[in-house]
């Protein structure tokens, strides 16, 4: 029996950063040695070309393909169509042929399935697989759904975002009761959060309160950044694109940190003692470090932010920041 665990990433709203979190997720895994496959599952075909491939429509096997063939139930090789990208995932691509796929489902054999056919399959072979849905509620959609062990809401700290997420998870839980009853909600992921902005803060904080005591709402929030734009237009992962962290956090050596910070909890630094004396020893350093990203935002110098310090052993501390 395989441990392969499906996850789908979907949200009805375009937009909000399903697609970067399937890439840098799967890469993610796949430098903690894990086997991933990620699938698109959408005809616009965002993730094959966010991975490098710009010309999906010249691809000769997709999901569109794959799936044709369980629904003339010819026999297909698990392996056909997988591509291999240089940062250790494999994809499933797709293209405009599966924007008109869900009229061919309509009078399928188990049609709600068709897509679970396939990853019952594929999943052998992997430890994680991750599928990339298209922005809608339709039949792909809703394979996915059926295929999937868990879901991963991505969202963002926008009104009509949030205000959409009442229908996904009615879809949702319709699915788990009629098709999948193994269907469960990993949780609600904030993405392109822009936290010093008083709107971020506050659909953060309906969206848990709507929803958090039914539904995880991830403590980790996707931060704005013009970097993870900027690799999805090269094709690479944030891991590949931005090699020093500067979207992620900055790496620094002891010298740089508190003595004795095994795991410093966030503080306002410009109001304490210790905050003060490491922002006065790292300002230099962050504003060389970070300026471009720092300046993205408007922000010309550090005034007052919040910092929490990690330690990752071998002498390396990772401190985080976040701007008030």
């Amino acid at each position: 029996m395989s441990n392969c665990k499906v996850i789908a990433l979907t949200n009805q709203k375009g937009g909000v950063g399903k697609t970067t979190t399937a890439v840098n997720l799967g890469v993610g895994l796949a430098k903690q040695g894990k086997r991933v496959l990620l699938i698109d599952a959408d005809a616009q075909a965002n993730l094959t070309m966010a991975l490098g491939y710009s010309r999906p429509d010249d691809l000769p096997i997709t999901l569109s393909t794959i799936m044709q063939n369980i629904i003339d139930d010819k026999s297909f090789d698990v392996s056909q169509g997988i591509l291999s990208h240089s940062e250790g995932v494999d994809l499933l691509p797709s293209n405009i042929e599966l924007s008109g796929f869900e009229v061919r489902l309509i009078n399928a054999m188990s049609r709600e399935r068709v897509l679970k056919t396939y990853v019952n399959e594929v999943k052998k072979n992997y430890d994680y697989v991750l599928i990339d849905c298209m922005p809608s509620l339709g039949m792909i959609t809703i394979n996915a759904l059926a295929a999937a062990d868990s879901v991963v809401i991505p969202t963002q700290p926008h009104y009509l975002s949030a205000k959409g997420l009442e229908l996904l998870l009615r879809s949702v839980s319709m699915v788990k009761r009629q098709i999948n009853p193994k269907l469960r909600i990993d949780g609600i992921l904030m993405t392109m959060v822009m936290p010093r902005t008083n709107i971020s803060k506050e659909i953060t904080a309906t969206v848990k309160s709507a929803y958090g005591q039914k539904i995880k709402v991830f403590d980790t929030e996707i931060p704005h950044s013009i970097r993870a734009v900027e690799a999805t237009a090269e094709g690479k992962s944030i891991f590949a694109y931005d090699k020093g962290g500067q979207s992620m956090g900055l790496r620094l050596d002891t010298s740089l940190t508190p003595s004795n910070a095994s795991w410093w909890n966030p503080v306002t630094a410009s109001r304490s003692n210790q905050g003060e004396a490491l922002k006065q020893s790292l300002e230099s350093y962050i504003k060389f470090h970070t300026a471009e990203n720092l300046s993205a935002y408007g922000i010309d110098e550090i005034s007052d932010f919040n910092i929490c310090c990690e330690a990752k052993g071998n002498g390396e501390y990772l401190i985080y920041f976040l701007f008030a």
